[in-house]
C-alpha cells in the first residue's frame, strides 16, 4: 500500500493524534465514493469536520485530498474475512475518536462500521446506492436488519417506513439543449477499478471502432494487450476530471462514479452495463443505473456491439446541466444541528 497522505492515516498503525471528527462517513470505492460526498455536501457537513473511511485508489486520494481520512482493508464483495478485519479496525477507530455522525453509502464498509457505530450511541444512517433501483443491496438488507441505523432509499418506488426517500443523487442534474454536430477526436473510455472483474466485451466492440482517435483507456483489470493499446489500471480523480471536461464523448461502464463524473461535466455518457453472465461483476445492478439515467434523458444505455458512428455523434450532440439548487437532503434520527445538518 503507498505511504498515506499528511491528511490521511493508515488502516492498521494508529495516529499520533486523535482529531475530533463530528461526521464519520464510510463507504467503499468507486461509485460509493463519489455519491457520499456529494451528499454529504447536500447533508450540510463542513468538509473540516468530516473523517472519511474507505479503501485507498486513486479516486479517494484525490477526491478526499484535504480531508481526513483513513484507508480500510479492500473487501471485495460478500469478502467475509476482509470485513471482519475492517470491524475490528472499526472498534479501534470508534473507540478513540468522537462523532455526531455515522453515514455510509455502502458497500462491505457499512456493514463493518455502521452497527458498531449506533451501538456506541451515534446518530448512524445508511444511504442506499442509486445503483439499487428495484430494492436494496445485499448490505442494506443486513443493515436494515439494525432498528438503530436509518435506512434511506433513492428511489420512491420501493420507499417504505423502514426505508425512507429523501430525494437521489441525480436529483441536481437534468438534461441540457443539443449541441451542433462536430468532429469527434477525444474520447475517454473508463470502467472503473473493480479488482475482481475485466471487460472484454466492451473493449472487443469499441478499440476498432475508436482507432485513430486521441483516447484515454482508464481499463481496470482487462488485459488490453491484445488489443495494442495502453490501458491504465487507475487515472488520477483530477486527471480523469480534466479528460472527461475536454472530451467529445465518454463511453463508461454503468457504475454511478463512472457517470456521475461525466453528467458533472455536461456530457451524456453511454453506459455500458457490466453482466454477471459474463463474469464482470457478482449481480446485474449496473443494468438498473443506466435504465435509470436513459430515463432521466442524462445517458444513453447501450450493450458493447450497440455502439457505432452513429451513437457516437448522438451522444456527443447532447449535454447535460446542473440544477440551479439541489434539494436538501434531510436525515432522520435524533436532533440535528439545524445550522450544520
Amino acid at each position: 500500500m503507498p505511504e498515506p497522505s499528511a491528511r490521511s492515516s493508515d488502516a492498521t498503525a494508529p495516529t499520533e493524534r486523535t482529531p475530533v471528527a463530528r461526521a464519520l462517513l464510510v463507504c467503499s470505492g468507486g461509485g460509493h465514493l463519489k455519491q457520499l460526498s456529494i451528499l454529504a455536501q447536500r447533508i450540510g457537513i463542513p468538509n473540516d469536520e468530516q473523517l472519511w473511511v474507505t479503501f485507498d485508489t486513486g479516486l479517494s486520494r484525490s477526491l478526499l485530498a484535504d480531508r481526513e481520512v483513513i484507508y480500510a482493508r479492500y473487501a471485495a464483495p460478500r469478502d467475509g474475512v476482509n470485513i471482519v478485519r475492517n470491524a475490528i479496525q472499526a472498534r479501534k477507530v470508534l473507540k478513540g475518536q468522537s462523532f455526531d455522525l455515522a453515514i455510509s453509502t455502502g458497500a462491505s464498509l457499512a456493514v463493518s462500521y455502521l452497527p458498531l457505530a449506533a451501538r456506541r450511541g451515534i446518530s448512524s444512517h445508511y444511504i442506499e446506492s442509486a445503483a439499487r433501483a428495484a430494492g436494496p443491496s445485499v448490505t442494506g438488507k443486513i443493515i436494515a436488519r439494525d432498528r438503530k441505523v436509518q435506512t434511506y432509499t433513492q428511489y420512491p418506488a420501493w420507499s417504505s417506513d423502514r426505508w425512507k426517500y429523501r430525494g437521489s443523487i441525480f436529483d441536481q442534474y437534468a438534461a441540457g439543449d443539443d449541441i451542433p454536430d462536430r468532429p469527434i477526436t477525444r474520447v475517454v473510455v473508463t470502467v472503473g477499478t473493480t479488482e475482481s472483474y475485466g471487460f472484454t466485451r466492451l473493449f472487443d466492440s469499441i478499440v476498432p471502432l475508436l482507432s485513430g482517435r486521441e483516447v484515454l483507456w482508464q481499463t481496470g483489470t482487462t488485459d488490453m494487450t491484445p488489443y495494442g493499446v495502453t490501458g491504465r489500471t487507475t487515472v488520477p480523480h483530477a486527471e480523469l476530471d480534466a479528460a472527461v471536461a475536454e472530451a467529445d464523448v465518454v463511453i463508461a461502464h454503468a457504475g454511478t462514479g463512472a457517470a456521475l463524473t461525466a453528467i458533472e461535466h455536461g456530457k451524456c455518457p453511454i453506459l455500458v452495463p457490466r453482466l454477471s453472465e459474463h463474469g464482470e461483476h457478482i449481480d446485474d445492478h449496473q443494468i438498473q443505473i443506466a435504465g435509470e439515467l436513459a430515463r432521466r434523458g442524462l445517458a444513453i444505455s447501450a450493450a458493447p456491439d450497440q455502439i457505432d458512428e452513429e451513437l457516437l455523434r448522438a451522444a456527443a450532440r447532447r449535454t447535460n446541466r446542473p440544477e440551479t439548487e439541489p434539494p436538501r437532503f434531510v436525515l432522520d434520527g435524533p436532533a440535528l444541528d439545524p445550522v450544520r445538518v
